[in-house]
């Protein structure tokens, strides 16, 4: 599957950053209200495409090269790269538009959960729109993900970094996450990858947009 989608598909990878603090300071609060509600990172991440699916539908959709057609998916559902004893296993969210955020949190540690113990089912496989990746927690400052095909784009996190941001005429330090979208160059040209990417980080930036 991997070789196909580095054969098939001419594969641009756009980079951005998004400043983070918002939610670093929700997640710091509620470990001390709520230690039982988890909140992660890779669930904002994945709350954050599915509704910039529904605004940029292009990034939601496959090319059907026997007819020559581009499919419009009416569903979102956003796969969520798990590092295994066995590989690399992607299994889906469906229908993360319509989950929480705390909802979303609690499903995708469940789900890496089973895929690295029990395994995946193909139910748990089958029918993904998007594609989450977050090597955050292993390191890096940037990488290229490969579509996974017959998607047409992939969203990579790496690991957010203290940096200076210039705010009110002085630098002050912000967590700032890194951000890498590849995407199928056949359907996705780069000013509306650069727009979609733009979206994610500013949503990223703000969760209060969310709502």
């Amino acid at each position: 599957r991997m070789s196909q989608a580095w054969q098939t598909v001419p594969h641009v990878t756009q980079h951005d950053q998004a400043n983070i603090s918002e939610f670093e300071a929700v997640r710091r609060t509620l470990k001390l209200t709520s230690p039982e509600l988890p909140l992660t990172l890779t669930a904002l991440a994945v709350a954050v495409v599915a509704a910039a699916l529904k605004e940029f539908p292009p990034f939601n959709a496959s090319l059907d090269l026997a007819r020559d057609e581009i499919v419009y998916k009416r569903y979102i559902n956003i796969g969520v790269a798990v590092d295994t004893e066995r590989g690399l296993i992607v299994p889906l969210i469906k229908n993360a538009d319509q989950k929480s955020l705390r909802a979303l949190s609690t499903e995708i540690a469940a789900l890496a959960a089973k895929v690295r113990t029990t395994g995946a089912s193909r139910e748990d496989l089958e029918g993904g729109t998007f594609t989450v990746t977050n090597l955050g927690g292993l390191g890096g400052t940037a990488f290229t993900p490969i579509v996974n095909y017959p998607e047409v784009a992939i969203l990579g996190l790496s690991r957010s970094v203290l940096a200076p941001v210039f705010i009110n005429d002085r630098f002050e330090p912000r967590p700032m996450l890194p951000l890498s979208l590849s995407y199928d160059h056949r359907l996705i040209d780069g000013a509306n990858a650069v727009r979609f990417l733009r979206w994610v980080a500013d949503r990223l930036e703000h969760p209060l947009l969310l709502e």
